[in-house]
């Protein structure tokens, strides 16, 4: 008969893993309810002297149970959530379009509009706003002799555009190149670039919004239109309890509307919490992670999705379902092995990987792989 200081404990309150396990919200609950149930079998058990249980796999006190078979291999800890497919732009903020043209609008974008360098987002009185990439907006007109960095940004624009080669001033060959985006646009030739012509973003823009009108006054300065890139994300609002377990690079398998999985990498990770809930409490950090195939989602916007993060992986684990875990009185957790002519006995082991998602966990400890063990029936 087992000694009562190796019986598990039949309270439900059970102390958490040790070192090594990655607590999760689900897991834990999960366990909890488990362990109440299991550590009652296991104690009946052992309070028989490891007789045989009844069949049908029941013990005496009337829970019924199962065996199942430690294994061994590979072992991969997933996070799962809930997530958005959208168009964003990197660290989730938007692009404000800032109009600097004087005049009236008289042509405007339609949300979901794509642009992309040299081409016209808008006009006022007419004359065309185009798009040129870069950090340093349009804060001067410009003309040849001129120097600086929105100089060296409108040539690399212009190089880009097949406009003009390498020049660190505005030369000759600028307002030659800018003549002949003019002449493109057709516009008259100035080979002068004017404050309110261009609109500076990072790169390629999707309209999200519009707040200006067509026919009202452009007021120089003011706010028009907010823009993403025109790329798409999954946005995961993650705990910030669990910001420890996620890490950038971290492979991530997405679940399409259509139930479709398609596999993504987690690109970046926020860094300002926000609260959810009227209560002001559940933290959470934005997690943006960039599809490997983007085509698989096809015109998906704002769709809900589901997540799976890879968050740690071993080559060889001993493996055993988490619904097998027995919490120990004196602290620890256990599990039952089932030995030769069917005696049970406890053997205490240490915690390791947990996969959420197969419901199993890697330990360590007086368990070897092909043993079998005591499961609480589905």
């Amino acid at each position: 008969m087992m000694s009562s200081a190796a019986l598990p404990s039949r309270e439900s309150g059970a102390a958490a893993p040790g070192p090594g396990h990655r607590p999760r919200r689900r897991l834990v609950g999960l366990v909890t309810v488990v362990l109440g149930v299991v550590a009652v079998v296991a104690w009946a058990v052992g309070a028989c002297g490891g007789h045989h249980p009844r069949s049908g796999g029941v013990s005496d006190n009337g829970y019924p149970t199962s065996v199942a078979t430690v294994t061994e291999g590979p072992l991969v800890a997933q996070l799962s959530a809930s997530g958005t497919l959208e168009y964003t732009t990197a660290g989730g903020s938007g692009y404000s379009v800032v109009n600097q043209a004087p005049g009236t609008f008289s042509k405007l974008p339609s949300p979901g509009e794509a642009f992309s360098r040299g081409q016209v987002v808008y006009r006022v009185s007419d004359d065309p706003v185009i798009l040129l990439y870069g950090s340093t907006p349009v804060y001067r007109s410009l003309h040849e002799g001129d120097t600086g960095p929105d100089v060296r940004e409108l040539n690399a624009n212009l190089v880009a555009l097949g406009y003009a080669t390498s020049s660190d001033y505005f030369s000759y060959e600028t307002a030659y190149a800018l003549e002949r985006l003019q002449y493109k646009l057709g516009e008259q030739q100035t080979g002068s670039l004017t404050e309110g012509q261009a609109v500076v973003l990072p790169g390629q823009i999707r309209i999200s919004t519009v707040s200006a009108t067509l026919g009202t006054n452009a007021a120089p300065g003011s706010p028009i239109m907010q823009a993403s890139s025109t790329s798409r994300e999954v946005v995961v609002e993650l705990d910030a309890a669990e910001q420890t377990e996620v890490t950038v690079g971290e492979r991530v398998q997405i679940t399409l509307p259509d139930g479709q999985a398609t596999p993504g990498t987690v690109s970046g990770i926020g860094t300002v919490a926000s609260s959810s809930g009227s209560s002001g409490s559940g933290a959470t950090l934005p997690v943006y992670i960039t599809l490997k195939h983007p085509k698989a989602a096809g015109t998906l916007d704002q769709a809900p999705v589901t997540v799976e993060i890879t968050t740690a992986a071993v080559k060889h684990a001993v493996i055993v379902p988490i619904d097998a875990l027995l919490a120990l009185s004196g602290g620890g957790y256990a599990v039952e092995i089932v030995g030769a002519q069917r005696v049970h006995h406890l053997a205490a082991v240490t915690l390791g990987t947990f996969d959420d998602a197969d419901g199993t966990v890697q330990v360590t400890g007086r368990v070897q792989a092909g043993e079998r063990i005591v499961v609480p029936n589905a």
